[in-house]
């Protein structure tokens, strides 16, 4: 089973297992599945609907009581079936080999305006602090810590607490910049890294840079 799912509790993940090999299945086959109580089955599926990773479908036969089956939701096969970490790093390689500046630039670009596309929808506010703000808890909500800092009479600053991309940053610092990229674009601002782990740092910030500076 993957290592996949660090928001929800241990004794829901086998049942998000079963439903990701199979199209749906009732209550009574998780049951026998799991081997525990149609009564813990409904409790796990309640939870796993509220999160948005099940989905139920109702059918009636007849005049009898209606049946339900559950079945995975986009958001929980996104879940449950991703092995993106080694796509990630083998397309990042191919990125990494193209020789031509240009081109390899031009790439990281469009590379960073698909993230800002899917993202952009839940960056809100109308001040810097408040758009550094949803950055922060959006990056928060995919188990990569963020925090937003502001010294008196100074611009915020954005602070990544670990790498969004650990794996992509040891090969080179490529994907600093398309970081770069995507912050300035969500901020509405021209963003600077002004520290790095890669150099040594404790922490990776990024800070707006004044009007004026290049």
């Amino acid at each position: 089973m993957n290592t996949m799912i660090e928001d929800i509790i241990p004794s829901d993940v086998a049942i998000l297992d079963l439903l990701r090999k199979t199209d749906s299945l009732s209550i009574s086959d998780l049951a026998a599945a799991t081997k525990v109580t149609a009564t813990a089955v409904r409790q796990r599926l309640t939870r796993l609907m509220a999160q948005g990773y099940v989905d139920r479908e109702t059918t009636r036969a007849g005049r009898g009581r209606p049946s339900h089956q559950y079945k995975l939701t986009a958001k929980g096969r996104r879940k449950t079936g991703s092995n993106f970490a080694d796509l990630a790093m083998a397309l990042w390689q191919e990125i990494r080999a193209i020789k031509d500046e240009e081109v390899r630039r031009g790439l990281l670009q469009r590379i960073a305006k698909r993230l800002v596309d899917v993202y952009a929808d839940q960056i809100a506010g109308d001040s810097i602090d408040e758009k550094m703000s949803s950055v922060a808890t959006l990056f928060g909500e995919r188990k990569v810590p963020f925090t937003v800092t502001r010294e008196e009479d100074k611009l915020p600053i954005l602070t990544a607490l670990a790498c969004p991309y650990p794996g992509l940053a040891e090969q080179d610092r490529t994907i600093c910049s398309v970081e770069k990229i995507l912050f300035s674009q969500l901020l509405g601002e021209q963003v600077s890294l002004s520290q790095c782990r890669l150099d040594g740092e404790s922490c990776c910030t990024f800070e707006v840079r004044p009007e004026g500076t290049s």
